[in-house]
């Protein structure tokens, strides 16, 4: 397979390697640095492209490639808030997106485990649930899409919250998310729900970036075999488990 890397920073070196251990050819290296390589971006050149920059480029570099007929797997955070306008846009031109707030097999695991963990609680109201995530300094959003996440996952089930918080809670509606940067970790997330009783927790701390990298890369063979909207649920197969 021909990649095609958007963002050739820290995990655009760390999903290089990873590809190139799977057999895949990176085929074009696009950075704030060679802006002008947009023009060698083509379906006959690159059968996917993989972005990972920032929350002030993603949308545009995702509006990019599916311009230019290339399925995009985007794993920047930060820039949800345009999401709707990237599938109607992806939808018009049937085209191929795929888009995670986190790639790592493991946490994608997280994600159903906390599914399950909120259903469970739903009726058990005397646990208040609040999450904390940590990352490194260079992280550019707070709280992480990782984090966001998990917490639209919990409002989803647990109606009692009605909106999540970059800070602690001010009334029992609230979700606080947590945020914390501390060098060197690449990514620790924790749900809890507390009582006076006693607490229940679930956490999943990454190691380094090389799960995100291979889950990065599983998603791009994904992509290139499949056509239209999907997510790692999809990659993994959880999107056909009730």
């Amino acid at each position: 397979m021909n990649i095609a890397l958007i963002g050739y920073g820290k995990m655009g070196k760390t999903i290089e390697s990873v590809a190139l251990s799977r057999g895949h050819q990176i085929v074009l290296r696009i950075d704030l640095d060679n802006p002008s390589a947009w023009e060698q971006l083509k379906p006959e050149y690159a059968d996917v492209a993989i972005e990972f920059t920032g929350p002030h480029s993603a949308f545009e570099n995702v509006e990019k490639c599916l311009k230019h007929g290339v399925p995009v797997v985007c794993g920047s955070t930060g820039w949800l808030h345009q999401y709707g306008e990237i599938i109607e846009l992806c939808t018009e031109l049937n085209g191929s997106f795929l888009y995670a707030s986190n790639f790592s097999v493991g946490v994608n695991i997280f994600f159903e485990l906390n599914r399950k963990l909120a259903d469970l609680m739903v009726s058990h109201p005397e646990y208040d649930v609040s999450l904390r995530e940590i990352h490194h300094t260079q992280k550019k959003d707070a709280p992480s899409g990782t984090a966001i996440t998990l917490a639209e996952q919990v409002m989803e089930r647990i109606r009692s919250k009605t909106s999540w918080v970059n800070r602690p809670a001010d009334n029992p509606t609230e979700l606080s998310v947590m945020s914390d940067r501390i060098d060197p970790a690449p990514g620790i997330h924790h749900v809890k729900y507390h009582s006076v009783i006693d607490d229940i927790e679930i956490i999943h701390t990454a190691h380094s970036r090389n799960g995100f990298a291979f889950g990065a890369v599983l998603a791009a063979e994904y992509l290139a075999d499949n056509k239209g909207i999907f997510s790692m649920q999809d990659v993994l197969g959880f999107s056909n488990q009730d």
